[in-house]
């Protein structure tokens, strides 16, 4: 699968949809000879994959503000992107067992298909199934615990989340998980009466920072009740 993309349409196509599929970036121009060659492999070989790969094609010509990001020097120059980030790349024209190696090689395996068809199941069975088959899976295992959550296994998902490190998914579901263990009418009551303890008291402490936590950067009052978090802190 093929896409023409311009400075202003590069968002969506590229970086956006890096984060569900490969994405090939093909810098060329008209006048470039070994782009007229690289192009149409590169075009076979994404064609192939029927969308699991996708080749983003930019006339560095007509789009400087691509060209300037990548800061091209010389063309035709390929960057491998995934999940908003280039992970790979070459410059100049490459043969054509060269691009059919590194085409496959960004295809998912069938474990890791399977196990997001699993997740994308949505059963408590098939998320059970999904982490039995990857134990190491970060989806699999918040996906789960997410699960849990709602169904009121909280004590569980939280065993489930000590397997992962901390990211902002995890630290978001253990949260949850812990207050759902004791439940809040009142976030704005509840953190007022906890202020005056959360210097001395770790577990008290703890449900501030869940309150926080659950009511996200979005919600004004999280960073009026970080700032009295830190005064009373420090």
């Amino acid at each position: 699968m093929a896409v023409d993309v311009t400075d202003q349409t590069f968002q969506q196509e590229v970086i956006d949809r890096s984060h569900s599929v490969p994405v090939i970036v093909d810098l060329w121009a008209p006048w470039c000879g070994p782009c007229k060659t690289l192009g149409p492999i590169l075009e076979r070989a994404t064609d192939a994959t029927n969308g699991q790969v996708v080749l983003a094609k930019v006339n560095v010509d007509d789009n400087p503000q691509v060209s300037g990001a990548f800061r091209v020097q010389s063309i035709p120059a390929v960057y491998i992107m995934k999940d908003g980030a280039v992970v790979d790349g070459f410059v100049g024209a490459q043969p054509e067992h060269v691009i059919q190696q590194l085409v496959q090689s960004l295809l998912p395996n069938p474990e890791d298909q399977k196990v997001q068809a699993l997740i994308a199941a949505g059963t408590e069975e098939s998320l059970r199934d999904a982490v039995a088959l990857a134990p190491g899976n970060e989806d699999a295992i918040c996906s789960l615990a997410e699960f849990l959550v709602r169904k009121g296994n909280s004590e569980e998902a939280l065993q489930l989340l000590a397997r992962l490190p901390e990211t902002d998914r995890v630290r978001h579901i253990a949260a949850a998980a812990r207050l759902a263990q004791n439940p809040i009418d009142n976030f704005d009551s509840e953190l007022t009466a906890l202020l005056d303890h959360v210097k001395a008291d770790e577990v008290k402490r703890q449900e501030f920072l869940d309150i926080l936590e659950t009511m996200g950067p979005d919600d004004p009052r999280t960073a009026k009740y970080r700032k009295l978090l830190t005064a009373r802190l420090f």
